[in-house]
């Protein structure tokens, strides 16, 4: 876990970023998580220069991060539709998931940028999707993007071993 400060973090775009005061210099990399103090996630790395690397923010409209409900363990995909702040969308966890308004939403590993089990949010809304199987959840983020200004970035020492297996998997299967 590598300690930054927040230099710059947008929220009312459809595309925000936040960058962080530590760069390549002081062992950030692309590819990164990175939380609160909380253990809330805040996004993950996309850009590093020497002293400051770029965050994609879950406040972002091609952020797509993978979020487990705590209590039934399914899986589906954060989406943000660009309009309130600290409101995310959990989408693909289908009706017969037990689910309901203050529940937890963790990190579920299946992403070598965020460790399985951090917090993301806490459900807000559960209505069913008429239009398919699945339940649309509105949730509050466990990061408070209006008042961030420190943020831990995760290093995961398997990610390079995790890519590279992965790679040559994709090759025997082309």
């Amino acid at each position: 876990y590598y300690p930054s400060k927040v230099v710059y973090n947008s929220i009312a775009a459809q595309n925000n970023f936040i960058v962080l005061g530590r760069g390549a210099s002081q062992n950030i990399k692309e590819g990164m998580g990175v939380i609160d103090p909380n253990n809330g996630v805040v996004g993950v790395v996309t850009e590093v220069s020497s002293d400051f690397a770029v965050v994609m923010s879950l406040l972002h409209k091609d952020s797509h991060l993978s979020g487990k409900l705590l209590k039934g363990g399914e899986t589906g995909t954060l989406s943000w539709d660009g309009k309130m702040p600290n409101i995310i969308s959990l989408n693909g966890i289908p009706k017969s998931a037990k689910v309901a308004k203050g529940d937890t939403i963790i990190s579920s590993g299946f992403s070598t940028s965020i460790p399985k089990g951090m917090l993301i949010g806490i459900v807000q809304e559960v209505k069913a999707d008429k239009s398919t199987n699945n339940f649309l959840i509105k949730f509050k983020t466990a990061a408070d993007f209006y008042n961030l200004e420190f943020v831990y970035a995760i290093e995961n020492n398997q990610a390079e071993g995790i890519k590279s297996i992965l790679e040559k998997v994709k090759q025997k299967t082309q």
